[in-house]
């Protein structure tokens, strides 16, 4: 679906909750103006951290509009050079874009950083959700870099170690690691299909 057609859409159905009939598609020019319009209305203070409801983020994104912290996703992965898509795809996967998520072994915050790796990437406060975007964005750069660009074996080093990628010679036979891979994929390539603007990879 165009960008056109869905602010069509998206026109129409505000015309019809509003009760008024639906006015004709703004034109494709108007979509950076709107965009400006829209992020102007929601921007936040700088307070480190998105005070939007809902977790939705306010300012510059590369990800579709109502992402979770779709703006500090965007400038993490900016930051270290890769995809915004993967990065929310990796962020959903490990959290659900939930800051305070913990699991059993240890693992926290939007990223799921576990202690050892999080201090390492020079992340002091995991459940502080700039921090933790940024430390794991900078560890799949990391993993991306030790397996040549390698997006399957980097995720599956995020997800198991970089030690187990290197002994199989790419993602372990465990069922969680090729769940983790094949899902995060998927949640990338759904934020690419409905990001409004290319990412970067």
């Amino acid at each position: 679906m165009s960008v056109d057609a869905v602010l069509a859409r998206v026109n129409e159905l505000q015309q019809m909750i509003a009760g008024a009939p639906p006015a004709a598609a703004p034109p494709s020019n108007a979509f950076a103006s709107q965009l400006a319009n829209a992020t102007a209305a929601t921007a936040t203070p700088a307070t480190g951290a998105s005070t939007v409801p809902g977790y939705l983020s306010a300012g510059a994104s590369n990800l579709p509009p109502g992402t979770p912290f779709g703006a500090e996703i965007t400038a993490a992965a900016n930051k270290h050079g890769i995809d915004p898509a993967l990065l929310a795809g990796l962020v959903k996967q490990e959290s659900g874009f939930d800051p305070n998520a913990g699991s059993s072994a240890g693992a926290r915050g939007l990223t799921q950083l576990m202690p050892g790796t999080a201090a390492g990437l020079g992340v002091t406060n995991v459940l502080d959700p700039v921090q933790s975007l940024d430390g794991g964005a900078k560890y799949l750069r990391a993993q991306l870099d030790a397996f040549g660009g390698d997006v399957t074996k980097a995720l599956a080093a995020y997800n198991a170690g970089p030690g187990a990628v290197q002994r199989y010679g790419g993602v372990p036979p465990y069922a969680e690691t090729q769940n983790y891979v094949r899902a995060v994929q998927a949640n990338a390539a759904a934020y690419r299909a409905a990001s409004p603007t290319p990412s970067i990879l």
